[in-house]
């Protein structure tokens, strides 16, 4: 709320959305671009909560925040519903430090977010739905149950068309192509092709790339693929379109870039989706299955607690349907499958690791979420879960894993085996039902289940707590910062004071007062007390022991915190974050530890002045007020080393 109130009050200083062309931030600031800046109001701003200071430079009305800006950034796009997230470009978030799996999370998580409401309405109404049914409370032709499960079903059915919207806002594209290229992969002359009984010909038969061809695109070869309900084949090819696009936008004219870019980019994704992207996908998936099939046959129990593990990571690459297509055929061969029923305890461990965090989470919008995710797995639907709570968290995801291998090893060591098509969670139950009836297996089958779901919800409470509101607490604390960032009638706390520490030199130059850089916010003292240096060379080294705490991709500035709990920030020159990254090198890590002198940072000196910006570089204590000195201790020329601030 602190951050919305905020943003409210920002936009409206500004002179309300209508009079905002664009916004971006940078390391401190919210860099508004203003149809006309005589509509803001400055001195308001300024006297806001959280705002420290505005400043108007290079066309470019600047509204400083302090470290907050990152969060205040996300509300504000958010509360004032720009388009296109603000303008934004990718330099504008700093991933630069994550992992390649966290980057994955990260897109995944924000590509789904936007649907959880609407996916735990209809796993809960699809649950329900096959329990009224299962009951013989409804009939399969009853109008009551078509209406309820077309409800309960048409967002997972037509995914492509819903994540094709995502998707597009996600890598920048408009969100009418991401749609149709969602709904080409739905469309359904295509979809009824799929399920024919007659093809052309059959391509790589006698492997498993086996599949039916029933049509041709200029003589090449469409592999035949059911795409609804799918998941990485419209991400991709959504992908595949903003690259098509950032290279129409290139050689097509101004005058007809409004209808031919899109014109280009559908007429290139689509036949590039249905000719490589989804069958590669589906392949994928199809070769996953193969190999759980060997390993079925070499050891149940292997087999069990591998499926068990990865199920949940299928679902997240859409390569599941790979063993739905093996299921169906051992079914129509041998009368049952021993692949499938592996993967049944992996909806009960999702829900146990929810069922937990329902119990531990402070913050009333996941147990909003929670909640229904959790009805929701109980019947198997459990993308309402991965997404929106357990993958974004990484560690309630991979203790679900555990507790489901744990389930899918008991599985395969009963030798439960499926007979028939049936629902989903506690309703996959009857399809275990043969011959024999309720057999080894069909027990086999729910103690795996229920040790599924007690084991997550165990593993949860002892090992995943932290986690939950891991994020709630970030904001928390930021809130706290952005509160006292600016003067305020509320009673702050008396700001307790740090070891006294020396800093040294981070750069070889000029010593200039802080007073005297060209630049209010610094040298006013707004950000902190410390000094400045005319650089006469392009390397920065660390003037501390301790860790980095924030590097922004552009390479500009960096912020560190030592040993001893001083917070520093380096600001390299005066709006270089308008040169995104160019002459610039970042040579750590956000969380790496460094020395004293360790070398952060090279930038290309001469570049920077030629392209007409000031190269004056700020040291400031950000959390000054906790020393009762921040004294200055070099003059003139210094070198890397050198002895720069005292902190008492």
């Amino acid at each position: 709320m602190a951050y919305e109130d905020l943003s409210n009050e920002i936009i409206a200083d500004v002179g309300g959305k209508d009079n905002v062309v664009s916004v971006v931030h940078c390391t401190t600031r919210l860099r508004f671009k203003l149809k006309d800046m005589k509509k803001a109001n400055d001195d308001k701003l300024k006297a806001t909560d959280g705002v420290i200071s505005v400043v108007k430079s290079g066309g470019q009305y600047q509204v400083v925040i302090g470290n907050n800006v990152a969060d205040v950034y996300d509300t504000l796009v958010k509360v004032g519903g720009f388009s296109g997230g603000g303008s934004v470009s990718a330099t504008a978030t700093d991933n630069s430090n994550m992992s390649l799996a966290d980057r994955f999370i990260d897109l995944i998580s924000s590509i789904f977010n936007p649907l959880l409401g609407a996916m735990c309405a209809g796993g809960m109404i699809k649950g329900f739905n096959a329990m009224f049914l299962a009951f013989g409370w409804l009939s399969a032709t009853s109008g009551t149950y078509v209406i309820l499960n077309a409800i309960g079903d048409s967002l997972f059915y037509f995914l492509p068309i819903i994540l094709g919207i995502s998707s597009a806002k996600k890598f920048g594209i408009n969100t009418y192509l991401g749609a149709t290229i969602g709904a080409a992969l739905c469309y359904p002359s295509i979809v009824a092709m799929t399920g024919s009984k007659t093809a052309l010909y059959t391509v790589f038969k006698g492997t498993f790339l086996e599949a039916p061809v029933h049509m041709t695109f200029l003589g090449i070869p469409v592999i035949s693929m059911n795409y609804t309900s799918s998941v990485i084949p419209i991400i991709i090819a959504v992908w595949f379109a903003s690259k098509v696009q950032k290279v129409a936008r290139k050689i097509v004219p101004d005058v007809v870039k409004t209808f031919l870019v899109p014109f280009i980019v559908l007429l290139i994704t689509v036949p590039v989706t249905f000719l490589v992207i989804g069958p590669v996908a589906t392949w994928l998936g199809n070769g996953v299955a193969e190999i759980v099939s060997a390993i079925y046959n070499f050891s149940p129990v292997i087999a069990g607690i591998l499926m068990g593990a990865f199920w949940q990571v299928f679902v997240i690459f859409g390569v599941h349907w790979g063993f739905v297509a093996v299921m169906m055929t051992n079914i129509a061969a041998m009368g049952f499958d021993p692949i499938i029923g592996l993967s049944f305890a992996a909806s009960f461990a999702q829900t146990g690791v929810v069922l937990a965090m329902i119990f531990q989470t402070k913050d009333e919008k996941t147990r909003s979420l929670a909640i229904p995710a959790f009805v929701s797995g109980i019947f198997g639907v459990t993308e309402p879960a991965i997404y929106g709570l357990t993958l974004p968290r990484k560690k309630p995801f991979i203790l679900s894993c555990i507790a489901s291998a744990v389930g899918g090893g008991l599985i395969g060591l009963f030798g439960t085996k499926t007979y028939i098509m049936a629902g989903m969670g506690i309703f996959a139950i009857p399809c275990a039902m043969g011959k024999n009836g309720i057999d080894m297996g069909v027990y086999g089958l729910m103690i795996g289940m229920a040790v599924a779901i007690i084991l997550g919800f165990i593993l949860q409470m002892l090992l995943g707590k932290k986690s939950v509101d891991e994020n709630l607490a970030e904001q928390t604390a930021g809130s706290a910062a952005t509160n006292s960032s600016a003067d305020s009638a509320a009673v702050k706390p008396e700001a307790s004071s740090n070891k006294e520490e020396k800093l040294t030199a981070p750069l070889t130059g000029q010593v200039v007062a802080l007073s005297q850089v060209k630049d209010e916010v610094f040298s006013s003292g707004s950000m902190g007390k410390g000094i400045a240096i005319e650089p006469q060379e392009g390397g920065v080294c660390s003037p501390l022991d301790g860790k980095v705490v924030m590097v922004f991709p552009t390479g500009h500035a960096i912020g560190l915190k030592s040993n001893n709990g001083a917070e520093v920030m380096i600001h390299i020159g005066m709006d270089t974050v308008e040169l995104d990254g160019k002459g610039f090198t970042t040579l750590v890590k956000k969380d790496q530890k460094v020395k004293k002198g360790e070398p952060l940072i090279n930038f290309d000196l001469e570049a920077v002045k030629k392209a007409g910006f000031e190269t004056t570089t700020p040291v400031v204590v950000t959390n000054s007020n906790n020393y009762h000195e921040v004294n200055a201790v070099a003059n003139g020329t210094i070198t890397i080393g050198d002895a720069l601030l005292d902190l008492k």
